[in-house]
């Protein structure tokens, strides 16, 4: 399949030729964890192999070995823009999105800094990725900023009076994911970002988890910035992308060359940026024909499967809340969720701990959202993808039925 072509979406949102799936997922195991990373798409593979080979120009040269690169990256922008309603200028390729969001937030606190803010103060959430937090952490002990971590009630959301309380005079920036990575919990970024730009501040949201699950577009959240990454919706791990509205300052990270209009140096990882076109165009028309619809039934049947066979003991978290169509992260009283996966061994998921030295503590997500240590300890994480059926939620609840005792 050539750049060009019209992509392909089977009836019901599942991508067609269904038997060309990846190769990895061709086994015993059922793979419930699209939320940690997703396969690459054997369409978006197709595209991106002859910029490894054949096409392997730098883009940047004006000789015949940079037509093709150049013109390809710019389609690839063109495709990621479409799938967010963007301008193709607004789209900064990046290597993953822990760059996008050190770039989004240390970009334009620096930038805030060289305009003349002496002490720029920058608000986040308790909730967030740690990638963001890291680059909050960042600005603070590195450029003297000031920041604001807001909690988050029971259900996982910030409270807009919350956000609206604590911006001064001095707030440059505001980021508040879209949706969170462990339990889908979207937050009303809508207005959140109405009030911070009511502020004069600017609003970044870490939408990683979001883009390619659900419909984006960002003049409709009204954020000046915004992240996403290709393995979150079937490009290859490596490869991500910055909203930048256009007027928004930013200093880069990366200095040297000029590309990427001088907020990223470096020539550009073309063939990457061609899968993660291909995949943003792949994700349009899926969402189109209705993936988000086929999803949330799946991940409605898998909460309702553990919820019947387990009655009164299994807890969804952040069920409260809208939340992603395939995430479904949930608690089993009496148990582990370390250990109720590894009594699973052909059910690929991931826990709502984390482990340290052989120590497992609960997610500080779930903790935050007031989840105890007891619950937080026995949650798991099952988030459902476009080659999953209703034959593998049936296979996964019942191994973790058995599992649970």
């Amino acid at each position: 399949m050539g750049t060009g072509e019209t992509v392909q979406v089977a009836a019901g949102g599942t991508p067609a030729g269904l038997a060309g799936q990846s190769a990895g997922l061709a086994g015993q195991s059922v793979y419930l964890d699209y939320n940690a990373t997703t396969p690459v798409d054997p369409r978006v593979l197709e595209i991106m192999l002859p910029y490894l080979d054949t096409h392997f120009g730098n883009p940047s040269s004006a000789h015949s070995f940079g037509l093709k690169p150049h013109a390809a990256l710019a389609r690839a922008r063109a495709q990621v823009a479409a799938l967010i309603g963007a301008a193709p200028a607004e789209i900064l390729f990046t290597g993953s999105g822990s760059e996008a969001d050190a770039t989004a937030i240390r970009g334009v606190a620096t930038a805030a800094i060289r305009s003349g803010v002496g002490r720029p103060h920058v608000i986040a959430q308790a909730t967030e990725h740690p990638a963001v937090l890291a680059a909050c952490d960042y600005v603070r002990d590195h450029h003297g900023a000031e920041v604001t971590v807001l909690g988050v009630d029971a259900r996982g959301l910030v409270d807009p009076r919350d956000l609206a309380a604590a911006l001064r005079p001095e707030t440059v920036l505001v980021s508040i994911m879209l949706a969170n990575n462990e339990t889908g919990v979207l937050q009303p970024i809508a207005e959140l970002a109405g009030i911070t730009r009511g502020h004069g501040a600017l609003f970044h949201t870490d939408a990683a988890q979001a883009v390619g699950k659900i419909p984006v577009n960002v003049t409709e959240l009204g954020v000046d910035l915004l992240t996403l990454v290709g393995h979150k919706f079937y490009a290859p791990k490596g490869v991500g992308a910055l909203y930048v509205r256009e007027g928004v300052a930013l200093e880069a990270l990366i200095g040297g060359g000029g590309q990427e209009q001088g907020r990223r140096a470096g020539t550009e990882n073309v063939p990457y940026a061609v899968a993660l076109g291909a995949a943003a165009e792949l994700a349009a028309a899926d969402l189109a024909a209705g993936s988000a619809d086929r999803l949330a039934e799946l991940r409605d049947r898998l909460q309702r499967e553990l919820q019947m066979r387990l009655p009164g003991r299994a807890h969804a978290n952040g069920s409260g809340a809208p939340r992603l169509p395939q995430t479904l992260n949930i608690s089993i009283d009496g148990t582990l969720g370390h250990a109720v996966l590894s009594a699973c061994p052909n059910l690929a998921a991931s826990t709502g701990s984390a482990c340290h030295a052989g120590t497992h503590r609960p997610s500080p997500v779930l903790a935050a959202m007031g989840v105890d240590e007891e619950r937080g300890l026995a949650a798991v994480r099952l988030t459902l993808g476009p080659w999953s059926t209703e034959a593998d939620v049936l296979t996964a609840a019942k191994a973790i039925i058995e599992a649970a005792g």
